[in-house]
């Protein structure tokens, strides 16, 4: 007797990009395709992942460990205090970047840097490991060739970016709308 359903089996890795957002519409099958696409990149605690000002060239999936977001302060007057609260950051290049500005910190199961998907602007932030991380990274190269080679996962892809985009805006807006009413 011919089967005429075969089960693909998935891998550990499959199944764990397959339960984020961002992946979660896509068939065994597609996910094995976008999987074929993605990178892994271990990451020490304070390593710099990507600084303030430069190209955006991928998106991050935070497989294990946690990722700080910041704005570096660039000596306009802001001062925040390092972890541990004691005394202002002092404004000195060899200061670890990041140290103030803090915008998120982020942990296993979540992505960032969504934006170099859509666009080659600069990052508009600094990424790096609060902690020893994995990151699974997907160039935009990789989704662009996706993008005209298999249109469906593509699309599903955006779509699900489109989504996480929206919500963070909305977000934004009740945060600052939260923020005037208190000023």
């Amino acid at each position: 007797m011919v089967k005429l359903f075969r089960f693909r089996k998935t891998t550990p890795r499959q199944e764990r990009l397959h339960e984020l957002s961002l992946f979660v519409n896509l068939t065994p099958a597609e996910l094995e395709i976008v999987d074929g696409l993605l990178h892994e990149r271990h990451y020490l605690e304070g390593e710099v992942i990507f600084d303030e000002g430069e190209e955006g060239q991928a998106i991050y999936i935070i497989a294990s460990g946690e990722v700080l977001i910041s704005l570096p302060d660039h000596g306009n007057g802001r001062h925040a205090t390092q972890q541990g609260g004691a005394s202002p950051a002092p404004s000195h290049p060899l200061r670890r970047q990041g140290d103030t500005g803090r915008v998120a910190q982020l942990g296993p199961g979540t992505f960032f840097g969504e934006l170099a998907l859509l666009d080659n602007s600069p990052r508009s932030a600094q990424a790096r490991a609060a902690s020893p991380c994995e990151l699974i990274i997907f160039f935009r190269d990789d989704f662009v060739s996706l993008l005209e080679t298999h249109a469906r996962i593509s699309s599903k892809i955006s779509r699900q970016l489109a989504r996480h985009l929206g919500t963070r805006m909305r977000a934004m807006a009740l945060s600052m709308s939260a923020h005037q009413h208190l000023v």
